[in-house]
């Protein structure tokens, strides 16, 4: 018996009407160093830097883990790739770098145009505002790899900074004090954990009062970007390393920046933490020590500043609308 590529599980012509649906939105991020329209074999990208004496590329590629299946199970799809792009600007951006253009992947087990279309608007939405050109993608249709109505996602970005402003710890001294800047809730990490907490007592649309919203609300809160505060202060004095704080917590994340033989000093009572960290630990009995080595804890970006510096950052962060949140200083090892 004959057998089609369709009767084996793969729609070209769905995915031609998805390509359809995302040309325009996607071209929208294309800047006049885009090169190439989408459906090529790759993305181009104009690679002149006029204004860096010694340009440097940096790239970073990651995922959203687990919290696709919390929009998955609530068939809300707009906002996860909005994380995705933001995670990955903030990843080069503690290097020091800006972003240039981002590619994504799309795996699933039978494609859904409109719902893949919704994923790549989140992917636009978050590249106009990062200022970034969405060049290119792959999309997989893998029927047996996932099921039917299951998807995942990775993203890769690339972005640059002049050699001599690239930030990675060199300058950290003991006695630099350590800002954080507030997150909007899990972020990409930890998911695991909260699911097998929360999904046991709530229902996802369930309306929990000391979240002020709904169990779904508060777990698919955007992962944010920082470039647009952090972005005007790289090439000012005073700020010595960044740390975007992911899986592993503010320690596993900032140490990664502090050279050897100094230490982080945290006063763990010197913010007050999202509700959700704490409907987390109390429902779960997760122990305190977990809590601090799986999520941020309401502290997306941590700053290490100059000590002599530090006051005119935190004033500069605060023009900026943002509530910096003194958390402690470095100390010898």
């Amino acid at each position: 018996m004959a057998l089609t590529y369709e009767q084996a599980g793969v729609n070209i012509s769905e995915g031609d009407r998805f390509v359809k649906l995302i040309k325009k939105p996607v071209r929208s991020t294309f800047t006049d160093r885009v090169l190439a329209d989408l459906g090529g074999f790759g993305g181009l990208f104009d690679a002149r830097f006029k204004k860096m004496k010694s340009p440097v590329l940096v790239s970073s590629v990651d995922g959203v883990g687990t919290k696709l299946l919390i929009a998955q199970m609530v068939d809300r799809h707009d906002t996860v790739g909005q994380d995705l792009v933001n995670h990955c600007v903030n990843d080069i951006l503690v290097c020091g770098a800006r972003p240039l253009f981002f590619l994504d992947y799309f795996a699933t087990g039978k494609l859904d145009a409109r719902k893949a279309a919704q994923v790549i608007k989140g992917f636009v939405r978050a590249c106009r505002e990062n200022r970034c050109s969405l060049v290119g993608g792959e999309t997989a249709e893998m029927p047996g790899m996932y099921k039917d109505d299951e998807y995942d996602l990775s993203g890769t970005i690339v972005g640059v900074v002049d050699r001599r402003n690239i930030i990675n710890g060199s300058r950290v001294r003991k006695g630099d004090v350590l800002i954080g800047l507030h997150s909007t809730g899990l972020h990409t990490n930890g998911y695991s954990l909260a699911r097998a907490v929360l999904l046991k007592e709530f229902s996802l649309s369930q309306r929990i009062d000391e979240l002020g919203s709904t169990l779904a609300d508060a777990l698919l809160a955007v992962h944010r970007s920082y470039l647009k505060v952090i972005g005007p202060l790289l090439e000012k004095p005073g700020i010595h390393a960044l740390s975007h704080i992911t899986g592993g917590g503010i320690v596993g994340n900032t140490m990664r920046v502090v050279p050897e033989g100094l230490r982080l000093s945290i006063d763990w009572n010197s913010w007050k933490r999202p509700a959700i960290f704490d409907l987390i630990q109390r429902v779960g009995a997760v122990p305190e020590e977990d809590m601090r080595r799986t999520f941020n804890l309401g502290v997306g970006l941590l700053i290490i500043a100059s000590k002599k510096r530090a006051d005119r950052v935190v004033s500069d962060l605060k023009r900026r609308g943002e509530h910096p949140l003194i958390l402690g200083d470095v100390a010898a090892g």
